[in-house]
Formats: structure tokens, C-alpha cells, sequence
């Protein structure tokens, strides 16, 4: 499958050193990057493939320990880097190494601004040049070691067929006109930011569910919360896959206090019963207890997104704004019915269509100004969209 492409295993300082004096001659790269998300309480990249047109490479940054010097070619505007599905990748290494990726051509936004109906990396090698790559170790536990021949095989594939699907892709956008929507779409991708689990011991307080309990539901899911991420933590285990946050969310709600009320909540015959049952009736007894004052909800805290200085206002909220977001979610179909190649993501989202409903803009400019809006979709759909507002009741 890999032909004679040679493969070079990073797995030392001086070899890492190699690889980033190699890729400052190089204006085009593919990266990609597995972690072992589903198998330890704190996630980690465990593993950066890197690929130019001549050589694969497999970063081990668990054998080197500092990469930082990576991040010199990561944060270079001037070579592409050629990632496939590129959000997760770039949080985690900017949450684990504080890298930057700039000049990001991600193959997956422009599969689906060509208009593919099937965008997986491995649909897409499939459709441009048959080969079908192995999808075995998709929740391999990538911290592992030693890497296996089979686990490398698989690793390299990931970033193998990038760089010729990126020069396909750049013509199939340019045929269909969308370069520019392709750049910056992976603008916007370039600044996103790990929004995942942080080490905020009442990260609690926003989780979903918690703003319908009450002040004693709270203080037991405080209690509750802080027992299980003790327990995630001793096993290294994600916390999600030692006790559930609805099963923290129905104990805070329900509050028994026997074991056979606990029966009411929980199969008996469960093993999270059987190693947790005790304790939960125990932490369920300690929040009621608890009188510590409970805090703010973190959301109320956040500030508030800043405004151009035209001073766009939110026109429209309850029902008005619903019917208004039905009607551009209709005509969003008839765009696309006039040409069957677009689809949601290259006319308009869901929640680009939920703000444009709510604030409701009247010119261009007030268009370009709503949250998440792009300029291709003012360039594109905005006449279109300003009319289709302006036919509706106000």
C-alpha cells in the first residue's frame, strides 16, 4: 500500500531535530496526531505522523518527552500543513504543547465544500485512488508500548495519502469556486481551543443537568463529582467510563439514602454498584451535610462576546425568532435543491441560520457582523438572505 515510501521512526531528540531541519526545506506537510482519549483519565497525544512527498514519519513524543521544537514548523504560515478532520488535532496539541497550527488546509472542510456526500479520510482515498486503508485501531490505546508493526502500518496511513488528496481537493475546489471559502473556513479552524475537561475542581456546576437542581442537589453533586474524578484518577480511567455524569446527575436528583432506595436508581447487579454503592450513599450523606457555599455557575461569568462598534442588537428571541429560523432553514433547502452538489456546511449551518434568525440583520455589513458568519456566505447568499428576511413579517 505504501509502496517504496520509506518510513523513519522519531523516537529521540536528535532525531526529532532531524525531521524539523528537513521540514523547514519542505512547503507542504500532513499531519495527524492519535491519542488515548478513551483510556486514561488525563488524555494525551501519544503519537504525531508526519508525512512530506518523499518520507512517513511517526513521532513518539512519549519516547522524547520535549517536541517543542516541532512547533516552529506547526506554526509556520508558509508551509501547508494537510490535516484531515482537523479540530481534534488542533486542541489537543495546542492543550498539550501550546502549538500553533497556521496555513491549515484541512482535506475533510474541503470535501465538503466540493459537495462529497462521503468525506472520511478513508471514503476519500477510496474515491480518488482505490486503495482501501485499515480502520482496525481506530480506539487503540495509543499510549501503549511497545508500537506494534501493525499499529505503525495503520498510524502512517493516516497521513500517507494526504499530500496527493490535497492537490486533488485543491483543484476540485477551484473547479467549483470554493478556494477561498476553503481558507477561510480553515482560518476559523486554526483558532479553536480545547473546550474539553479541565482540572477546575467545580467544573461541576456547568455540567449538563446541574442548572435543574436544586441547592441540596448540588451540594450532592459536588460531593458526588469529586469522589469520581478521585476514583478516575487512581485507575486512569476517563471519568466518563467510571460512573456516567446522568448517573451523578439522578443521584443528586433522587438523593437516596438506602441501599435499596439506591436500588431504585441503580441495577443491583451492576458492577458501578457493587464497587460504588456504599460510597455513593456515603457522599449523598456528606452533601446534605455540607453547608460550604456553593458557587456561581461559570457560564454566568463569562464575558459576553464583543460588538462591532455599529452596535448589532439581538432584534428577535422566543417564537418569532423559531418561525423566522424555519423559514431560512427553508430557504436554505431551496438553494441547495437548485444545486444538488451543495449542502448544509457550504450554504449554511444550523447555528449560523439560529443567529442570523435572531439578530435579524438588515445590510451587508450588520450580516457580516452575526456570530459565525463568514465572508463567502455574505459574498454568496447575503442579497439572497437580506431579501428573504425583508419578506417576512416583522
Amino acid at each position: 500500500m505504501f509502496e517504496d515510501t520509506p518510513l523513519v521512526m522519531v523516537e529521540t531528540p536528535e532525531a526529532l531535530d532531524e525531521l524539523v531541519e528537513r521540514l523547514r526545506k519542505v512547503r507542504v506537510v500532513a499531519i495527524d496526531t492519535e491519542s488515548d482519549s478513551s483510556h486514561a483519565y488525563q488524555e494525551k497525544v501519544c503519537l504525531i505522523q508526519v508525512s512530506d512527498l518523499t518520507t512517513d514519519y511517526i513521532v513518539d513524543p512519549l519516547a522524547i518527552g520535549d517536541i517543542s521544537a516541532l512547533g516552529e514548523i506547526l506554526s509556520d504560515p508558509a508551509i501547508v500543513k494537510v490535516l484531515h478532520g482537523a479540530d481534534y488535532d488542533i486542541v489537543c496539541l495546542r492543550r498539550d504543547y501550546d502549538f500553533q497550527i497556521r496555513g491549515l488546509f484541512d482535506t475533510l472542510l474541503a470535501a465538503q465544500l466540493v459537495g462529497l456526500e462521503r468525506i472520511g479520510l478513508a471514503d476519500l482515498v477510496v474515491r480518488y485512488f482505490g486503495i482501501e486503508l485499515d480502520k482496525a485501531f481506530q480506539r487503540h490505546n495509543w499510549a501503549l508500548r511497545p508500537l506494534l508493526a501493525e499499529h505503525i502500518e495503520y498510524a502512517r496511513g493516516d497521513t500517507h495519502f494526504l499530500l496527493a488528496l490535497h492537490e486533488v481537493l485543491i483543484r476540485e475546489l477551484r473547479r467549483v469556486g470554493k478556494l477561498r471559502h476553503q481558507r477561510e473556513e480553515c482560518q476559523v479552524l486554526e483558532r479553536r481551543r480545547w473546550q474539553g475537561r479541565t482540572n477546575d475542581p467545580d467544573a461541576w456546576r456547568d455540567a449538563r443537568g446541574a442548572h435543574d437542581l436544586d441547592e441540596d442537589g448540588l451540594r450532592v453533586l459536588r460531593k458526588l463529582w469529586r469522589y469520581r474524578d478521585e476514583q478516575a484518577r487512581k485507575m486512569d480511567r476517563p471519568v466518563y467510563k467510571v460512573i456516567p455524569d446522568d448517573v451523578l446527575m439522578e443521584l443528586a436528583d433522587t438523593r437516596p439514602e438506602t441501599e435499596r432506595e439506591l436500588d431504585g436508581v441503580i441495577n443491583p447487579k451492576s458492577a458501578m454498584r457493587r464497587r460504588h454503592g456504599r460510597r455513593f450513599l456515603e457522599m449523598i450523606a456528606a452533601g446534605l451535610a455540607d453547608d460550604t457555599p456553593l458557587p456561581a455557575p461559570k457560564s454566568k461569568d463569562k464575558p459576553r462576546k464583543q460588538r462591532p462598534k455599529t452596535g448589532l442588537r439581538t432584534r428577535l428571541r422566543g417564537r418569532t425568532a423559531d418561525r423566522v429560523l424555519a423559514d431560512l432553514k427553508l430557504w436554505r433547502n431551496e438553494v441547495i435543491a437548485r444545486n444538488p452538489r451543495l449542502n448544509s456546511f457550504s450554504v449554511a449551518s444550523n447555528s449560523q441560520l439560529k443567529h442570523i434568525a435572531t439578530y435579524r440583520p438588515r445590510t451587508l455589513d450588520e450580516l457580516g457582523q452575526v456570530p459565525d458568519v463568514r465572508k463567502w456566505q455574505v459574498r454568496d447568499y447575503g442579497e439572497e438572505l437580506l431579501e428573504r428576511l425583508d419578506k417576512l413579517d416583522p
